[in-house]
């Protein structure tokens, strides 16, 4: 069995096993990384062999570590990637080759009927009523969608929100506050197993699942990278940031916001913590508007986002989709009992 494993900025690293009796019985590590001294190969595939062929990736780290020291020098991968490549060979893992992604291109919903939408689409996965999806955000509203663990009064000024007319909706994944007028940012919702990022840290899985945005925002001619944990800047500073959580029914939900064209005037009067991350830069005050996508690219929003859809169509098996009518109605149906709830509203006063 062969599995294959190319790090992000790194290296290539392809696992070639053999299980007999519920224990890896050959194993054969190869790629195009750098390792010295040159026995340590051989030395790394004889720790796996003898291992359980369900063994967790902490398990098979610990066994290659044992024949790591110091004196080891590993360029462009580690073992954890070793652990990856060696899962997705033993079918414990999967690649981005080994699903249909359902792409659904952006349909103007209530933000808040979004972030319901993200529940419902997870749990569609999950129980295999769709294969994983990535889909595209449109919404008519003004909203501030905080993150699951921000505090609604830290973060929100209420009095300024309520005379702009901004909603506050909270999300389930954690991360920082998204100020979403229409038209003034770019966001999409991944939903895929977990399989997919097995043996990742959160950290690695980030860079890992919007990998393909980098390639899709080349495309548009912006050129970017990604920064620990969770951030995408380009050459002339940061264009967004990422969220995700994973579930309990083994799914990952991971999202991605972009800005477009940000009143940041606005922004700052509705958001505390933008006041103060100003502060902490030196600044007292910000442009009128916060657009990277708009200046950098001379495109409309909408045709960044069919490029977007476009890339990922051209990297990986898709088909188009789009939301069922129990699907909607479930959202629907969540904003009012979860999400426009004030106990999930103030979950963190």
């Amino acid at each position: 069995m062969q599995g294959e494993y190319k790090v992000p900025g790194g290296k290539l690293v392809v696992a070639n096993v053999d299980v007999e009796q519920g224990q890896l019985a050959r194993v054969s590590i190869s790629g195009d990384f750098f390792l010295e001294p040159d026995s340590t190969l051989e030395h790394i595939n004889q720790a796996l062999v003898g291992l359980d062929e369900h063994a967790a990736p902490e398990h098979i780290i610990q066994a290659i570590e044992t024949v790591v020291d110091e004196n080891t020098v590993m360029v462009g991968f580690s073992p954890k990637a070793i652990a990856i490549a060696l899962r997705r060979a033993l079918g414990k893992a999967s690649t981005w080759y080994n699903h249909v992604f359902e792409v659904i291109p952006a349909l103007s919903l209530p933000a808040a009927q979004h972030v319901a939408m993200d529940e419902v689409i997870v749990n569609a996965v999950a129980t295999g009523q769709r294969g994983p999806t990535l889909r595209f955000w449109d919404w008519p509203d003004s909203v501030v969608v905080i993150g699951s663990f921000q505090s609604l009064r830290n973060e929100v000024d209420s009095e300024q929100a309520e005379r702009h007319g901004i909603e506050v909706v909270r999300r389930v994944t954690g991360g920082g506050a998204m100020f979403m007028e229409p038209g003034n940012c770019i966001t999409y919702s991944m939903a895929v197993p977990q399989s997919l990022v097995d043996g990742m840290s959160f950290e690695q899985s980030y860079a890992f699942l919007d990998d393909w945005v980098l390639g899709a925002l080349a495309d548009v001619g912006i050129n970017a990278h990604y920064v620990p944990i969770n951030d995408i800047v380009s050459d002339q500073g940061k264009i967004g940031g990422a969220a995700q959580k994973r579930f309990s029914n083994g799914m990952v939900l991971h999202h991605a916001t972009m800005a477009y064209n940000i009143d940041a005037e606005r922004m700052l009067e509705v958001l505390r913590i933008g006041r103060e991350k100003l502060s902490d830069k030196g600044k007292t005050s910000a442009n009128k508007r916060v657009d990277p996508m708009r200046s950098q690219t001379g495109m409309e929003r909408e045709a960044i986002i069919q490029a977007f859809i476009n890339h990922f169509q051209q990297r990986y098996d898709t088909r188009l989709s789009q939301y069922t009518a129990q699907e909607l109605a479930d959202a629907e149906a969540l904003v009012t009992s979860k999400f426009k709830s004030p106990e999930w509203l103030s979950k963190v006063p």
